[in-house]
């Protein structure tokens, strides 16, 4: 199977939003691999001199500019094949950085103290490729664990166009620090070709991302996407080697946790062959719900359950 290179350019990039009527910048098969390259702020995020910044940032500031969203996404890529009511499966086989700094920022009456910190703040991260770490200003490092922030495809074509900021069951941004390489993110498609898009690079970040960004930073993702029309799903579905992760989103983190732990039950039931009532309580005892991101209108929540706690016969692949 040929492998393909999407670059980020003004050409493959759109700013702040996803949209069924936007054309792709790239058609490939089902089965396909692609690395996509993205990068991320704008004018004002960008480091002092020193640091390496990717030459076709600059001049994606100049031909666009933020619509209803900050993130910077790169796409979209068009899967043959993939029609409504189809899954795409999206295989995250590699995410590296492609800078050597992320950046850091709260701003007044945002983030999950809106009135708690009233004075902006932002910061230069350094980021050590070859060590895969990030040092704080203050000295500290972490290591680095990238991951796209945000990665969906085009959403029903009656909503029009949808800000990057809140995710739906179309994706988008997610902010969920476990699909990181060798993790899989199985996608509802709303449209033909499906029309992924991704960006929001993030080096490291917590559950919650709660003072509103992570450290945000450019990516190169290497994606192997395969239509899949034997699955049907309402909401993105994640899955690691040792876990499934059901997702959801609401303005009240209460509803978006129950969600979440619905869809889980409901994939357990379907897997295991057990009783609503067991795999209740089999959540209760060894899953884990989770707060995704507290930061993006409407909260985040994921459940997740360990497949080898659950029959592996009627998994999706």
């Amino acid at each position: 199977m040929k492998e393909h290179h999407l670059r980020a350019s003004p050409a493959t990039c759109h700013w702040g939003f996803f949209d069924a009527t936007l054309p792709p910048v790239l058609t490939v098969p089902s089965g396909a691999r692609v690395t996509i390259e993205t990068v991320s702020g704008g004018p004002d995020d960008l480091p002092p001199p020193g640091y390496y910044i990717p030459p076709e940032l600059p001049a994606i500031h100049e031909a666009h500019k933020p619509t209803i969203g900050p993130h910077i996404l790169t796409g979209p890529v068009a899967i043959e094949g993939a029609a409504p009511g189809d899954v795409l499966e999206v295989r995250i086989l590699d995410v590296a950085p492609r800078q050597d700094w992320g950046f850091n920022r709260n701003v007044p009456l945002l983030g999950t103290l809106p009135e708690d910190f009233l004075t902006p703040h932002a910061m230069t991260i350094a980021l050590d490729t070859t060590r895969r770490t990030a040092r704080m200003p203050w000295g500290l490092e972490l290591p680095l664990a990238p991951f796209f922030g945000v990665m969906g495809v085009a959403p029903p074509p009656v909503w029009g166009r949808q800000t990057s900021v809140i995710p739906r069951a179309f994706g988008g941004n997610i902010d969920d620090r476990e699909l990181v390489a060798g993790s899989t993110l199985h996608l509802p498609v709303f449209a033909p070709g499906a029309l992924f898009s991704c960006g929001d690079g993030h080096g490291a970040q917590g559950d919650g991302e709660v003072n509103l960004t992570a450290i945000e930073t450019a990516l190169s993702g290497t994606f192997e996407f395969v239509v899949r029309k034997d699955l049907r799903l309402d909401m993105p579905l994640g899955e690691t080697p040792t876990h499934w992760i059901t997702h959801a989103f609401h303005p009240d983190l209460d509803r978006a946790a129950e969600s979440a732990l619905r869809q889980m039950i409901a994939l357990i039931v379907a897997r295991a062959g057990i009783t609503r009532e067991q795999a209740y309580a089999l959540v209760s005892i060894a899953g884990d719900l989770r707060i995704t991101q507290m930061v993006n209108q409407h909260r985040g929540a994921h459940c997740m359950i360990a497949k080898a706690l659950i029959a592996p016969a009627a998994a999706p692949r």
